[in-house]
């Protein structure tokens, strides 16, 4: 399957400023916004795409990644410790009877431990256990599933210690054509992760032990990197929701209900005879729960008192009587 391109998806160059990345996201985001598109599964694609290219891009630390390792910018991290750990052993280089050594004496016992775990100096040692490393992921979620909490599978591309040389990298003292004397292959793993309710953008969801596997040490952590797609009707700060409602200008006067819409469906709202246009009403605890609580946030329904319009002869002869009643 070909990798599409996060430029290319935005539709702007490689050296634009943030400032046209976030342009060129607004105006795409509008275009094929699932909430202009019903039932476009296109466009709800195109739309999830839109948002995973500005994700990474609209950030300079996963930018740089990107620029430089392409689609493989999630392990990046992992890709530059292997870089730095493979240049511990740079001075080793094969020769004649094992290997030859050019660099200083100096730290050659633990150089050869790390690599053989076994004797240096007629002693036998063990390999230090190491703890794995700590991976990270972006995750996007939507409005709901931020509400009720969901689930997702996440495939992750994990480095574990070779089998064939036993993480050593070498075989005979050559080095071991499965992993070609890096001690660690890739392997994708795939796994299930909960997604708690409440979370909101810049969350970090901690999955424990599901991160890189160790050397004879415990696997590291998982951190998943939460972003809160934009809904249509709510929205959200904090932990408080926000919603324009219509309101009638007959109900708004005489009073009357209006459906408020939530993340748990319609909720009926009193509205008291000559409600003015802008007024807000507070519903307790009808907002996003509070992220390992059981509490919740509120639900903030502020009228928008709409005119009637295709006025009938009658309706405008009774809007006259009231216009002489009470004048400006």
């Amino acid at each position: 399957m070909t990798v599409k391109n996060y430029y290319d998806i935005l539709g702007v160059k490689k050296d634009v400023s943030e400032k046209e990345i976030k342009a060129a996201y607004r105006r795409l985001a509008r275009q094929y916004h699932p909430d202009v598109n019903p039932g476009d599964k296109a466009a709800e694609a195109k739309f999830k795409e839109i948002n995973a290219a500005y994700e990474v891009l609209s950030d300079k630390e996963k930018r740089r990644k990107y620029d430089k390792y392409g689609d493989k910018w999630q392990y990046a991290d992992q890709i530059e410790q292997a870089e730095r750990e493979q240049a511990q052993y740079q001075g080793f280089a094969p020769g004649v009877g094992g290997f030859r050594y050019s660099g200083g004496v100096e730290g050659l016992d633990s150089i050869f431990e790390e690599i053989f775990g076994g004797r240096m100096g007629g002693f036998s040692r063990r390999p230090q256990a190491r703890r794995g490393r700590d991976l990270e992921t972006p995750v996007e979620v939507t409005l709901e599933e931020a509400y009720h909490g969901t689930q997702r599978t996440i495939n992750l591309q994990v480095e574990e210690p070779c089998a064939a040389c036993k993480g050593t990298g070498r075989i005979q003292n050559l080095p071991c054509s499965v992993c070609r004397g890096a001690g660690v292959v890739a392997n994708i793993k795939r796994i299930e992760v909960k997604i708690p309710a409440g979370v909101k953008t810049g969350s970090r969801v901690r999955i424990a032990g599901k991160g890189q596997p160790g050397y004879g040490g415990p696997a590291g952590d998982l951190y998943l990197n939460v972003k809160v797609l934009p809904h249509a009707t709510l929205e959200r700060q904090g932990d408080d929701l926000y919603v324009n409602v219509p309101v009638p200008l007959t109900v708004a006067v005489l009073g009357g209900e209006v459906q408020v819409p939530t993340l748990k469906g319609k909720l009926a709202l009193k509205i008291p005879a000559e409600t003015q246009n802008g007024r807000v009403f507070r519903l307790t605890g009808q907002g996003m729960p509070h992220l390992g609580k059981s509490t919740r946030g509120d639900l903030l329904a502020k009228a928008n008192v709409v005119l009637p319009t295709r006025l009938t002869e009658k309706e405008k002869e009774l809007f006259g009587q009231l216009g002489e009643i009470r004048p400006a």
